[in-house]
């Protein structure tokens, strides 16, 4: 990698541990059994990047969602197998983010929606106890908020012109591999965080 003045990070699956197994466990033992062909890590249907860039409600999601599986779950139930993905943070993780912080400019770009920000606060509460993910961030962007979602090139240029970034000279973070591809199109230095990999180990903080 090249020098660098600033870092894009992801969250899930970089700074959050998360299992979509999880998730689709869940959805199968509700009975629905083909929730892959609705939402993977690399794709999603119409109805969850509408939920992801802030189109719909919590309650219209929740509609669309009995009707796009045909099966009368309950919001409630739809809540718990949706949020049943999101795991723990990282704290060697979120360590090291204070000391990046030190020394660089350091922002989250993370597609999520609102049912996953309301879990993985409380997550952040129950592991933590004060504060909050956003502290660690000189600016956290999600897309239901900007309207805007990853791989499309628009979000990583709306966060590098609200920001003042040069892209050449900032880092972006994922671990998912289109997502880096386009931060890549988009001017900027990408890393794919793959399995087992963490950010203080390839990082020098």
């Amino acid at each position: 990698m090249n020098t660098f003045d600033a870092i894009i990070f992801d969250l899930g699956g970089v700074i959050l541990d998360i299992s979509l197994e999880l998730t689709k466990d869940a959805f199968k033992q509700m009975g629905i059994a083909h929730f892959e062909k609705m939402y993977t890590l690399k794709d999603a249907n119409p109805l969850f990047q509408q939920l992801e860039k802030g189109m719909v409600t919590e309650e219209e999601f929740y509609d669309g969602f009995r009707i796009s599986s045909g099966i009368p779950i309950r919001n409630n139930d739809i809540k718990n197998c949706w949020n049943a993905l999101l795991l723990q943070y990282r704290p060697l993780t979120l360590q090291a983010l204070v000391e990046l912080k030190k020394k660089h400019r350091i922002f989250l770009l993370s597609n999520t929606n609102i049912i996953h920000r309301k879990a993985f606060n409380k997550i952040y509460e129950s592991q933590f106890g004060k504060g909050s993910l956003d502290d660690f961030f000189d600016k956290a962007y999600y897309s239901y908020e900007i309207g805007l979602r990853k791989p499309d090139l628009e979000a990583y240029e709306f966060v590098l012109k609200e920001n003042n970034l040069t892209p050449s000279k900032t880092l972006f973070i994922d671990d998912s591999e289109p997502n880096v591809e386009s931060a890549k199109k988009a001017g900027m230095q990408g890393v794919v965080l793959r399995e087992g990999m963490r950010v203080e180990e390839i990082l020098v903080v």
